[in-house]
């Protein structure tokens, strides 16, 4: 097999992977498994269409799932900080 098959191969196999789990991950029952998943899929996807190589596909999936982790976690706490502003926005109207 020729290096441009193999290619082609890799891409066409990232491409139904990354369209599967990004399947599974409009099911998943929490936003930060959404989150992780996607980054995951997204990270796996683009590094492997990039460099043609597993093991590189593997370490952008795994970086990917690190930055949609940190991703959530920072969406979380904004949502924090504002419902926190809320209520004490709502606490000195009361007073």
């Amino acid at each position: 097999m020729n290096v441009n098959k193999t290619t082609k191969c890799f891409t066409l196999f990232t491409v139904v992977t990354l369209v599967g789990a990004l399947s599974a991950s409009a099911l998943a029952d929490s936003d930060t498994k959404k989150r992780t998943v996607t980054g995951g899929v997204i990270g796996g996807a683009v590094v492997g269409v990039a460099t043609g190589s597993w093991g590189w596909a593997a370490a952008g999936a795994a970086a990917g799932a690190a930055g949609g982790y940190l991703y959530d976690k920072n969406k979380k706490n904004e949502e924090k900080a504002y419902d926190n502003g809320v209520k004490d926005g709502q606490r000195s109207k009361s007073q």
